[in-house]
């Protein structure tokens, strides 16, 4: 005798839902991961392109910015513009602008933080040698992983 019910017993119901279940939280991990990857990505490009730049100072004025040793950050605030902070990376690269709003207050709307020291080691003026460095806005992605990136003269990188 066939039986005439139609449907799905609830176990049937039960396993489709952990099915479906298992293979979101694989999807989402994937995702996440891929947003990280992505955060650092753009980290290490900055710091590249940073490096880049100080060596095009280097070539212009024999020396890295900040002249004569010391540290500044990246304000995204435009060069001479009316809400200029002045004294930020920008202002001394002008090439520098990874994004990030203007005018407005840390973090600025980007993943990392960007700074530059440089040393004047003889005291001439002119500083020798620098460290770039991208750390983590805490609340973000690379900033809950603890990330800090930083290049140098040498294109010694810890990335």
């Amino acid at each position: 005798m066939l039986d005439k019910q139609k449907g799905f017993t609830l176990v049937e119901l039960l396993v489709v839902i952990a099915i479906i279940g298992i293979l979101a939280l694989a999807a989402v991990t994937a995702y996440v991961g891929s947003m990280l990857k992505a955060d650092r990505s753009a980290g290490y490009t900055n710091l590249e392109s940073l490096r880049l730049l100080e060596e095009q100072f280097f070539a212009e004025s024999n020396g890295y910015a900040p002249a004569g040793g010391g540290t500044i950050t990246y304000d995204a605030t435009p060069p001479g513009g009316a809400c200029a902070a002045g004294g930020g990376i920008e202002d001394a690269l002008p090439g520098f602008q990874p994004g990030g709003c203007t005018c407005c207050a840390v973090p600025y709307g980007l993943n990392f933080t960007y700074s530059i020291t440089s040393v004047d080691a003889n005291g001439d003026g002119m500083a020798e040698t620098f460290t770039a460095t991208a750390t983590g806005v805490a609340g973000t992605r690379p900033g809950n992983q603890g990330d800090v990136f930083t290049i140098d003269q040498n294109n010694i990188k810890n990335f």
